[in-house]
């Protein structure tokens, strides 16, 4: 029988992040039942140490060992709670991995989310890092999160507008010692036939992948499918080398510079911002511009792949990563006169 929860000291936590980088905690709680969240929280070991929230461990980099208790949870559930026929409300735990999520959800005959497809992690840090891919945000597709609120010791349902999402961004990630995300309630389609669902295939070479294996009508499960084909050839495997995905979020400018920039390197990718007058730059057109891509110092390097990828060869730490982090971004920043910022979290040192 697993056990609601368990307290470990001293937990090593390099085989919980991605990046596969050495790190410890004083304490590590894993709950398992929800309903017990509370009582686990309350251990007297615990008591007034900072709390980091752990899911797949591909939203954060450790720079340092975590300065306190570290969470993680195990509920990993998944079910249908509404179902009118077209529209259908599901309901996963934080603990569930989200591309299992994603399949499941397309073997019940849904589409949503299959646009997200393959992006590694649990479904509790999905809203918190607002996670997207190939033109779809995860806060699209929510209703509701349900979580922790530390601050009154008791569980709460946010809504989409309380939950305030914006790109890579949300008030769970804006308010971390607050927040524990438990489930996320997400509301997708049921299209009357697999080749009418409302597919969004206009974005990062989807149709052109659609097209290369002869699909003309897609379905869901197609488009997952390419995305999937997709990323797998661009984005190295967590399993067989450490990374954390991609890096850095894609810089958002003010339309006048976007033009400048546009003017002076045609090639520049350059896409709606998450509001106008704003422009959505690409991060990896700019690094590889700066001759980073497959760069290395040490054990610590950018994918020859994707030039947003940083990556473990073997043995780096999260210092030394972190350091080259900033090397790629002053290298930007002096060229472009952009600012580029990390999409993980970085836990043990300041950006």
């Amino acid at each position: 029988m697993t056990a609601l929860y368990r307290l470990q000291r001293e937990a090593d936590l390099t085989k919980r992040n991605t990046f596969g980088v050495p790190a410890r905690a004083p304490w590590l709680l894993e709950v398992n039942d929800l309903s017990t969240l509370g009582e686990a929280l309350d251990l007297p070991q615990l008591r007034g140490l900072p709390l980091l929230m752990l899911g797949g461990g591909s939203n954060l980099l450790f720079a340092g060992d975590a300065p306190g208790a570290v969470l993680a949870l195990g509920a990993s559930a998944l079910a249908v709670v509404a179902d009118e026929g077209e529209r259908v409300r599901v309901r996963a735990e934080a603990g569930a991995n989200w591309h299992a999520l994603v399949m499941w959800s397309l073997d019940q005959g849904l589409c949503g989310l299959e646009n997200l497809a393959l992006i590694p992690g649990s479904v509790g840090a999905a809203p918190i890092q607002n996670i997207g891919a190939y033109g779809v945000e995860v806060g699209d597709r929510i209703v509701a999160v349900e979580a922790w609120d530390r601050q009154a010791g008791s569980r709460v349902r946010l809504d989409r507008e309380a939950c305030a999402f914006g790109y890579r961004d949300s008030a769970f990630k804006r308010d971390p010692e607050r927040w524990i995300v438990t489930a996320v309630e997400f509301e997708l389609l049921r299209p009357r036939t697999p080749t009418e669902a409302p597919l969004r295939l206009d974005y990062a070479g989807i149709g052109e992948e659609l097209a290369a294996a002869g699909v003309q009508a897609p379905s869901a499960r197609d488009v997952a499918g390419a995305v999937i084909r997709i990323r797998q050839r661009k984005l190295p495997d967590p399993a067989r080398i450490g990374n954390a995905g991609s890096f850095f979020k894609n810089p958002i400018v003010t339309v006048e510079l976007a033009e400048t920039l546009r003017a002076e390197h045609p090639r520049l990718p350059v896409f709606p911002g998450d509001a106008e007058p704003n422009r959505k730059l690409s991060a990896a057109w700019l690094i590889d511009a700066c001759g980073w891509k497959g760069a290395r110092r040490g054990d610590a390097g950018v994918s020859d792949a994707h030039a947003l990828v940083l990556v473990n060869h073997g043995a780096a730490s999260g210092t030394q990563l972190l350091e080259l982090a900033r090397a790629i971004a002053a290298s930007v920043h002096e060229r472009f006169g952009v600012a580029l910022e990390p999409e993980p979290r970085v836990i043990g040192a300041r950006w």
